[in-house]
């Protein structure tokens, strides 16, 4: 464990990610108390003022007079909080999957596997889309629907490395003296693909992020008066000229987060597979 923390805090661009991660973190969660202003109150004497000190409007206001420092915090706690549910969804329902199809191998795993084909032929998006009109707009249908639809990269993981273990002594001695399959998937199969589990869900939230801003911004995601980056980033979109820190607040977080998430999954990658350098 040492010499993997030794080998992560020598990747520069992964320390990075992960000192800004912690800071969006913190700042999301401990900023709101460092204003006087709540997420959905209006200050009528201010409204579409610039970023400034003048009533504690640090990222400025919208054209209603909401206080856009607090607001965009609160979307950056409701944006992070959908990519970290969306994708233990995903990696619950693909890790069980992929596990299950790779150990069982022969036509259970062909069976398994074409059911993710078929899924992946459909249009990602578009399904989530008809997932989110069908079920109704809220942060929760919005992990759901995301987490229920992302999973087929994450069983296409598993199943191949769960594969390659399946003929490994270890598991071939648990078999031999009698093991139930679920406790051979439990206790050998699934800690050994903690690695590549461990990077690919790093890699998943900043695309699950994207996927609800994108939503959020065609007004199918998280819904007013509630606050999202994609949300924020349509609304500032309207006003772009006019009001142009309407839109620079959001999207400066979204990049920050998308980008700390991609280094910090990068150097997990290089430490975890240094064949992949």
């Amino acid at each position: 464990m040492s010499a993997a923390w030794l080998g992560f805090k020598g990747d520069r661009a992964a320390r990075v990610g992960l000192v800004l991660l912690v800071l969006v973190a913190l700042l999301a969660l401990g900023g709101p108390l460092l204003s006087p202003w709540r997420v959905d109150q209006l200050d009528w004497d201010r409204i579409g003022v610039p970023p400034g000190l003048a009533g504690a409007h640090f990222f400025g206001t919208d054209r209603l007079g909401r206080d856009l420092f607090v607001r965009t915090l609160d979307g950056v706690r409701v944006s992070l909080a959908i990519g970290l549910l969306a994708t233990l969804v995903s990696l619950v329902i693909g890790v069980a999957w992929g596990a299950i199809a790779g150990y069982a191998g022969g036509r259970l795993e062909q069976l398994m596997m074409r059911v993710v084909d078929v899924l992946y032929s459909l249009p990602y998006v578009f399904f989530v889309i008809l997932l989110t009109v069908a079920l109704g707009r809220s942060p929760a249908t919005l992990f759901v629907t995301i987490g229920a639809v992302g999973w087929l990269t994450m069983a296409r993981v598993v199943c191949s490395q769960t594969e390659s273990l399946r003929h490994k002594e270890f598991i071939e001695a648990a078999v031999a003296a009698g093991v139930p399959v679920g406790q051979i998937l439990v206790r050998h199969v699934l800690p050994n693909l903690s690695g590549p589990v461990l990077v690919y869900a790093t890699l998943t939230v900043p695309g699950v992020i994207l996927i609800e801003s994108f939503l959020s911004f065609l007004g199918l995601g998280v819904q007013e008066p509630a606050a999202s980056l994609g949300n924020l980033m349509a609304q500032g979109a309207v006003e772009m000229e006019a009001a142009p820190w309407m839109l620079l607040a959001p999207c400066g977080f979204l990049v920050a987060i998308v980008l700390a998430l991609g280094f910090v999954g990068d150097g997990l990658r290089d430490l975890l597979d240094p064949r992949g350098r």
